[in-house]
Protein backbone atom coordinates (compact mmCIF):
# COMPACT_ATOMS: atom_id res chain seq x y z
CA UNK A 1 0.00 0.00 0.00
CA UNK A 2 2.55 2.43 1.11
CA UNK A 3 4.39 1.28 -2.34
CA UNK A 4 1.67 2.04 -4.09
CA UNK A 5 0.55 5.81 -2.18
CA UNK A 6 3.92 6.98 -2.57
CA UNK A 7 3.66 5.87 -6.16
CA UNK A 8 0.29 7.78 -6.79
CA UNK A 9 2.24 11.10 -5.50
CA UNK A 10 5.11 10.49 -7.63
CA UNK A 11 2.87 10.33 -10.48
CA UNK A 12 0.97 13.65 -9.54
CA UNK A 13 4.30 15.01 -9.09
CA UNK A 14 5.45 14.46 -12.53
CA UNK A 15 1.83 15.11 -13.91
CA UNK A 16 2.54 18.24 -12.31
CA UNK A 17 6.31 18.94 -13.49
CA UNK A 18 4.57 18.72 -17.19
CA UNK A 19 1.63 21.03 -16.88
CA UNK A 20 3.99 23.22 -15.21
CA UNK A 21 3.33 23.59 -11.83
CA UNK A 22 6.33 22.12 -9.86
CA UNK A 23 9.99 22.96 -11.17
CA UNK A 24 11.27 18.88 -10.80
CA UNK A 25 14.43 18.47 -13.10
CA UNK A 26 14.33 15.96 -15.80
CA UNK A 27 16.49 14.07 -14.86
CA UNK A 28 14.43 13.20 -11.54
CA UNK A 29 10.96 13.01 -14.00
CA UNK A 30 13.10 10.47 -16.33
CA UNK A 31 14.43 8.63 -13.45
CA UNK A 32 10.82 8.62 -11.90
CA UNK A 33 9.23 7.62 -15.00
CA UNK A 34 11.66 4.32 -15.58
CA UNK A 35 11.38 3.41 -11.65
CA UNK A 36 7.39 3.51 -12.35
CA UNK A 37 7.73 1.84 -15.33
CA UNK A 38 10.00 -1.28 -13.61
CA UNK A 39 7.27 -1.26 -10.93
CA UNK A 40 4.33 -1.78 -14.11
CA UNK A 41 6.36 -4.42 -15.41
CA UNK A 42 6.83 -6.22 -12.07
CA UNK A 43 2.71 -6.25 -11.19
CA UNK A 44 2.07 -7.48 -15.21
CA UNK A 45 3.94 -10.31 -15.01
CA UNK A 46 1.17 -12.80 -15.65
CA UNK A 47 2.60 -15.68 -12.93
CA UNK A 48 3.26 -13.60 -10.25
CA UNK A 49 1.00 -14.55 -7.05
CA UNK A 50 0.40 -14.19 -3.55
CA UNK A 51 3.50 -16.69 -2.88
CA UNK A 52 6.07 -14.66 -4.88
CA UNK A 53 7.70 -11.23 -3.96
CA UNK A 54 9.81 -8.76 -6.08
CA UNK A 55 11.79 -5.68 -5.10
CA UNK A 56 14.17 -3.80 -6.85
CA UNK A 57 16.65 -0.88 -6.68
CA UNK A 58 17.40 1.60 -9.78
CA UNK A 59 20.98 2.94 -10.09
CA UNK A 60 20.83 5.27 -13.29
CA UNK A 61 20.19 3.03 -15.82
CA UNK A 62 20.95 -0.03 -14.53
CA UNK A 63 18.74 -2.15 -11.88
CA UNK A 64 18.90 -4.49 -9.62
CA UNK A 65 16.04 -7.34 -8.83
CA UNK A 66 15.27 -9.33 -5.53
CA UNK A 67 13.01 -10.95 -4.08
CA UNK A 68 12.11 -14.71 -3.71
CA UNK A 69 9.87 -16.74 -6.25
CA UNK A 70 8.22 -20.27 -6.89
CA UNK A 71 8.72 -20.69 -10.43
CA UNK A 72 12.00 -20.60 -12.20
CA UNK A 73 10.56 -19.14 -15.55
CA UNK A 74 9.08 -16.01 -13.02
CA UNK A 75 12.60 -15.18 -12.23
CA UNK A 76 13.54 -14.90 -15.65
CA UNK A 77 10.06 -13.32 -16.96
CA UNK A 78 11.06 -10.28 -14.39
CA UNK A 79 14.27 -10.18 -15.57
CA UNK A 80 13.36 -10.04 -19.75
CA UNK A 81 10.53 -7.70 -18.80
CA UNK A 82 12.74 -5.26 -16.94
CA UNK A 83 15.18 -5.05 -20.14
CA UNK A 84 12.19 -3.97 -22.08
CA UNK A 85 12.21 -0.39 -20.12
CA UNK A 86 13.15 2.15 -21.95
CA UNK A 87 16.55 3.84 -20.25
CA UNK A 88 17.43 0.39 -18.87
CA UNK A 89 20.76 -0.72 -20.00
CA UNK A 90 22.02 -3.77 -17.59
CA UNK A 91 19.58 -5.61 -15.30
CA UNK A 92 21.33 -7.84 -12.07
CA UNK A 93 19.08 -10.55 -11.38
CA UNK A 94 19.34 -11.43 -7.88
CA UNK A 95 16.00 -12.88 -7.07
CA UNK A 96 15.82 -16.12 -5.72
CA UNK A 97 13.74 -19.36 -6.58
CA UNK A 98 12.66 -20.86 -3.45
CA UNK A 99 13.25 -24.72 -3.70
CA UNK A 100 10.38 -26.98 -4.73
CA UNK A 101 8.74 -29.09 -2.15
CA UNK A 102 5.37 -30.84 -1.89
CA UNK A 103 5.15 -29.62 1.74
CA UNK A 104 5.61 -26.46 0.89
CA UNK A 105 3.02 -25.99 -1.63
CA UNK A 106 0.81 -27.41 0.93
CA UNK A 107 1.61 -24.62 3.24
CA UNK A 108 1.09 -22.18 0.92
CA UNK A 109 -2.36 -23.64 0.24
CA UNK A 110 -3.02 -23.48 3.96
CA UNK A 111 -1.41 -20.25 4.78
CA UNK A 112 -3.70 -18.65 1.63
CA UNK A 113 -6.90 -20.13 3.24
CA UNK A 114 -6.14 -19.38 6.73
CA UNK A 115 -5.22 -15.41 6.32
CA UNK A 116 -7.24 -14.75 3.86
CA UNK A 117 -10.61 -16.64 4.57
CA UNK A 118 -10.77 -14.49 8.34
CA UNK A 119 -13.24 -11.97 7.93
CA UNK A 120 -10.71 -9.09 8.83
CA UNK A 121 -8.52 -10.16 5.64
CA UNK A 122 -11.02 -11.49 3.50
CA UNK A 123 -11.91 -8.28 1.81
CA UNK A 124 -8.00 -8.17 0.76
CA UNK A 125 -8.11 -11.26 -1.96
CA UNK A 126 -10.35 -9.53 -4.33
CA UNK A 127 -7.18 -7.67 -5.41
CA UNK A 128 -5.36 -8.91 -8.60
CA UNK A 129 -2.30 -9.53 -6.55
CA UNK A 130 -3.81 -9.66 -2.80
CA UNK A 131 -1.22 -7.56 -0.80
CA UNK A 132 -0.16 -9.81 1.24
CA UNK A 133 2.40 -12.37 0.09
CA UNK A 134 3.11 -15.43 1.66
CA UNK A 135 6.29 -17.06 1.12
CA UNK A 136 7.22 -20.13 2.24
CA UNK A 137 11.13 -21.85 2.27
CA UNK A 138 11.12 -25.53 4.26
CA UNK A 139 8.25 -24.61 6.61
CA UNK A 140 9.18 -21.00 7.40
CA UNK A 141 7.13 -18.85 6.61
CA UNK A 142 8.08 -15.06 6.30
CA UNK A 143 4.64 -12.30 5.49
CA UNK A 144 5.17 -9.02 3.39
CA UNK A 145 3.43 -6.16 1.62
CA UNK A 146 1.21 -3.53 3.13
CA UNK A 147 -2.18 -4.43 5.27
CA UNK A 148 -4.26 -1.28 6.17
CA UNK A 149 -3.77 -0.86 10.08
CA UNK A 150 -2.39 -2.76 12.71
CA UNK A 151 -4.80 -5.15 14.03
CA UNK A 152 -5.05 -7.10 9.96
CA UNK A 153 -0.95 -7.40 10.64
CA UNK A 154 -1.68 -9.13 14.31
CA UNK A 155 -4.49 -11.47 12.75
CA UNK A 156 -2.06 -12.23 9.14
CA UNK A 157 0.66 -13.36 11.93
CA UNK A 158 -1.77 -15.15 14.32
CA UNK A 159 -3.65 -16.98 11.57
CA UNK A 160 0.03 -17.78 10.18
CA UNK A 161 1.15 -19.18 13.06
CA UNK A 162 -1.93 -21.04 13.69
CA UNK A 163 -1.30 -23.46 10.66
CA UNK A 164 0.00 -26.78 11.22
CA UNK A 165 3.31 -27.59 9.62
CA UNK A 166 4.70 -24.09 10.03
CA UNK A 167 8.06 -23.87 11.99
CA UNK A 168 8.47 -20.44 11.86
CA UNK A 169 6.49 -16.73 10.92
CA UNK A 170 8.64 -13.59 10.19
CA UNK A 171 6.21 -10.78 9.76
CA UNK A 172 7.58 -8.18 7.75
CA UNK A 173 3.91 -6.15 6.80
CA UNK A 174 4.27 -2.71 6.65
CA UNK A 175 1.11 -0.85 8.06
CA UNK A 176 -0.53 2.00 5.10
CA UNK A 177 -0.63 4.96 8.04
CA UNK A 178 -2.69 7.06 5.30
CA UNK A 179 -5.92 4.62 5.52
Amino acid sequence: MKRLMNGMVLGAALLSAQVGFAAVPASDTAMARTEQQVRKEILMLPNYNVFDTFSFRLDGDKVTLTGKVTRPVLKTDAENAVKRVEGITAVNNQIEVLPLSPNDDRLRLSLYRAIYGHSTLETLAIRAVPPIHLIVENGHVTLEGAVPNAAAKSIAEVQANSVSGVFSVTNNLLVDTES
